[in-house]
Parts: structure tokens; sequence; C-alpha cells
């Protein structure tokens, strides 16, 4: 698995930028209290669970895309989008948050079948990181595994909604019966966290 200097600059920013916003969702600041609330040890505390939860949650879900298009004999790299990366961060501050970090591009030739499977990788390694984060909230850590678990149920539903460039598009466009089973192991637990936890 190779990456270029690049995608690794992209990753990173992308796994920063989405811990900022989610602590800045989080502890909210104002004009008036910034730099005061950016160095204290609650703000602080915020990013490293949000780098451990979401920034991981997203890097995974990239790369489980990129695993898979590699195996496919794709050349594939994540590319963020900065604008993105700068509403969420903007979001965050206000309160809002809505995430599009960048995505995973491949290209090469490819059968639906594959194309429909690489989609598929990122939301079901959502559903993976929800079951270990479900554990790790049982066991030792109930704030970090609360966080990973609903962060994660989340991303995966969200993903696999069947519009525009979403991964769910691209598996219901391959395979009605396999968007079926995904979307019973990933929309499911979405709505069920959105309406009923």
């Amino acid at each position: 698995m190779n990456f270029s200097g690049r995608e690794l600059r992209d990753l990173l920013v992308a796994w920063l930028a989405l811990g900022l916003a989610f602590s800045l969702l989080y502890v909210p600041v104002s004009a008036t209290n910034l730099t005061e609330v950016l160095a204290s040890a609650a703000f602080l505390e915020e990013f490293a669970l949000s780098l451990a939860t979401v920034g991981v949650a997203f890097l995974l879900h990239e790369l489980a895309h990129k695993v898979v298009a590699v195996k496919f004999g794709q050349h594939a790299e994540f590319r963020a989008d900065f604008g993105m990366l700068a509403l969420a961060v903007a979001g965050g501050l206000a309160g809002f948050l809505f995430a599009a970090p960048g995505a995973v591009h491949h290209r090469g030739r490819i059968t639906p079948r594959e194309h429909g499977l690489i989609a598929l990788a990122g939301p079901l390694t959502n559903v993976a990181l929800a079951v270990l984060s479900l554990g790790v909230m049982l066991t030792v850590a109930p704030n970090v595994g609360w966080r990973g678990l609903f962060i994660n149920v989340l991303l995966a539903g969200f993903n696999m909604i069947p519009f525009g460039p979403l991964d769910g598009a691209t598996v219901l466009e391959w395979s009605k019966p396999a968007y079926a089973a995904a979307a019973v192991v990933t929309i499911g637990p979405a709505l069920l966290f959105l309406f009923v936890i």
C-alpha cells in the first residue's frame, strides 16, 4: 500500500480539521473567549477524544475504500476537500456541523461489482468500528466508547443513503440485494440512534 506525500498531507489535514470541528461543537466558543477556550484543558481533552473517535472513524472509512480499490488493481488516493473542511470548522463554531472532508478517488478498469464492493468497504468498516466501540464502552472507557459508537453508527448510515456521490448510490446501482442487506446493518441502526436513543 503506497501513499503519496500529498495524500498523507490531505489525510492529516482532514483528520485534524475534523477533530477541531467536533471539538468546537462540543466545547462552544465565542469571539470574546476563543483564546481562553482553545487553551483550556476541557477543549484539549475534547480535541483528543474527537481525534480518537471521529477522526479514526473517518480515516479508517476512507482507507477501507483505498484498500479494496487497490486490491482490485486500481490506483487510489484520498483527496481532501479543503472548502468542505473549512465549512465543517465554521459549522463547529456556529453549533451545527456537516462534514464531508474528502474522498478516495480511484481509476482503472473495474467491474460494477468491484465498484460496489469498494463503496461498501467504508460503511462496513464503520459498522465494525461501532461494534468495537460498544465493547470499549462496556468495559474500559465508557465516554470514548459511546462517542465511537455514536459517530460510527451515524457515519455508516449516512454514507449508505442512496443519493448523489454517497456510497449507498454506488452499492444500489451494483446490486439491490447487497444494498438491502447493507442498509439493514447501517441505515437501520442510524435511524434507531437518531429517533429512539
